[in-house]
């Protein structure tokens, strides 16, 4: 294993693939780099003398600036660097694209669910969504009718951790609690009611009214992609009816993405039907008869091209940009090149790569939108009192991510090397075939939420510290960047790319059995950990301020 990576051959540091003691000696194209601190896994040193003010390249892009003078093998920390990026502006060059090589693929199918309007899920969900949080409690009372009564439910394994605490308190034994446990389990034993609904999912939000007009249509247009997104097969909307979000909205953002819905939804208004029982029992009966309908659906084969796969990361680490990043991004080229589609987002985390991106835009149009909601996400952040520098968390720092330029670069290499077809705002649905820019925050939970809104029937998660995060209708597959955290988190971690680090991996090796892994998702064979969790993390983002 090599003990340390110089990712571009234009870097002015490298990465420390384990830890190194100051003094260690360490040759690099014939010189010798002596070390002049401990240097931590994952933590990045000069390989070169830098004055003050000069530029920390790394991934061949400015993602730093030194505070102070630096020698040869000093450690890159928050006290000696600061955040930098490199200008950008218009389109400079036209994008070559050489796709990998995909014969190991171009006859794999899925298993998906076929939609009317040509589209294919890999799950079949129906939704209970509120318009309001008015609405909240309403949605969680129709849950707790529903799942254990059609076999949707999962128990509590530390309910029975509570009752031995209780039992050994009553006891006097609450001293040595040493032996305590829990019992797993998937749900309560009980069999599904709809063989082929994958389950009922009820979303709750703090949206709807009290903000601006403009985060209520926007709440709208994400209640609606997910309606329209295939993983959907029919939804009940709860409104209260006098709230911002009002149920025209709605239907008329579900329209214009698709004028000849097909799908079974129930739209009914609390104020409109009386009392609380009548609402209830009116969309309980109404839901069950549309599950019925829905259950006739079944899996059929559909080509690879039928993927749309979001690209995400969350609680990265100093190796996400080498291992687990870039192996998603070899994934995103393949359905790419076999004609399906990914959304990379999270803008502040594009902060720095840009001008590339800008230039690997198939249109121009596309390009100067990239620009202008990048420059409008940044003054908007600034005019707070914040900024895209700050995007880095304290977890993220601790684990070598200094700068937000330094975190962006690696995040980018989620989105691989293919050109970009289309710049979607956020709630903006994917249609073209090939790789999606999506303007979400940098907020792990807002922007997967985004993602299924527009469109994703995949959601792919790279982390180098553990996120507990999924998605209602997008199975997320979560991916670790090193063997450590997924042998600590087994719970939580699909795929482990460790092995990029300790070169028994390459890139294109991991980028595959991640697209293996996908297909067996989409076809219902394996559940991600998310699934199993039952995470089903759902974040609107709110642009303005509450009224």
């Amino acid at each position: 294993m090599n003990k340390t990576i110089q990712i571009h051959e234009e870097d002015n540091v490298m990465v420390a693939l384990t830890s190194l003691m100051k003094g260690d000696t360490l040759i690099h194209e014939n010189k010798e780099i002596i070390l002049k601190q401990d240097i931590p896994a994952k933590h990045k040193f000069t390989i070169k003398p830098l004055a003050e003010g000069d530029f920390i390249v790394m991934y061949g892009n400015i993602v730093g600036k030194a505070k102070t003078h630096l020698q040869s093998g000093a450690i890159i920390t928050t006290q000696n660097v600061v955040h930098q990026t490199s200008t950008y502006g218009k389109k400079k060059s036209n994008c070559f694209w050489e796709g990998p090589t995909t014969d190991g693929f171009q006859n794999k199918t899925f298993l998906g669910y076929h939609r009317n309007d040509g589209q294919v899920g890999t799950a079949n969900y129906w939704l209970v969504i509120p318009l309001v949080f008015c609405e909240n409690r309403n949605v969680e009372v129709i849950k707790q009718a529903f799942e254990e009564e059609l076999g949707f439910a999962k128990s509590n394994p530390y309910k029975s951790l509570v009752k031995q605490l209780k039992s050994m308190y009553e006891e006097g034994k609450i001293d040595d609690l040493s032996n305590l446990g829990f019992e797993k389990s998937a749900n309560n034993g009980q069999q599904k009611f709809f063989k082929n609904i994958d389950g009922i999912k009820f979303l709750t939000h703090q949206g709807g009214c009290g903000g601006t007009r403009q985060d209520s249509e926007s709440l709208c247009a994400l209640l609606a992609g997910y309606i329209h997104n295939p993983n959907v097969a029919g939804a009940t909307v709860l409104s209260l009816g006098c709230q911002n979000a009002q149920s025209q909205i709605l239907e008329e953002k579900l329209k214009n993405l698709n004028p000849d819905l097909a799908k079974p939804l129930i739209i009914l208004e609390q104020q409109k039907e009386g009392t609380e029982q009548q609402l209830l029992s009116e969309a309980i009966k109404r839901t069950f008869l549309g599950l019925i309908e829905v259950n006739k659906i079944k899996r059929e084969s559909a080509g690879l091209d039928k993927l749309t796969v979001g690209l995400e990361c969350g609680g990265s680490d100093g190796f996400s940009g080498i291992s687990a990043n870039p192996a998603v991004g070899h994934a995103s080229d393949l359905i790419v090149a076999l004609g399906g589609k990914t959304i990379l987002s999270e803008f502040p985390e594009l902060c720095g790569v840009e001008q590339e991106l800008i230039d690997r835009c198939v249109e121009e149009r596309s390009a100067e939108k990239f620009s202008h909601l990048m420059n409008a996400y940044s003054k908007a952040a600034e005019s707070v009192g914040s900024g895209f520098d700050m995007n880095p968390s304290p977890g993220n720092i601790k684990d070598g991510l200094i700068t937000d330029a330094m975190k962006s670069a690696g995040a980018a290499k989620k989105g691989g090397s293919s050109p970009i077809t289309d710049v979607l705002d956020y709630t903006e649905y994917a249609i073209k075939p090939g790789l999606n820019l999506l303007c979400t925050p940098g907020n792990d939970v807002e922007s997967t939420t985004a993602m299924a809104g527009s469109g994703a029937n995949i959601i792919l998660f790279t982390t180098g510290l553990g996120t507990p995060t999924g998605n209602p209708i997008a199975p997320v597959i979560k991916i670790s960047s090193n063997t450590a955290l997924a042998k600590r988190m087994p719970d939580i971690i699909d795929i482990d790319t460790g092995g990029i680090i300790t070169g028994e991996k390459t890139i294109h090796e991991m980028g595959e059995e991640i697209l293996d892994y996908i297909i067996k998702v989409a076809s219902g064979e394996t559940k991600t950990k998310a699934v199993l969790l039952d995470q089903n993390d759902f974040i609107p983002w709110k642009r303005g301020v509450s009224l």
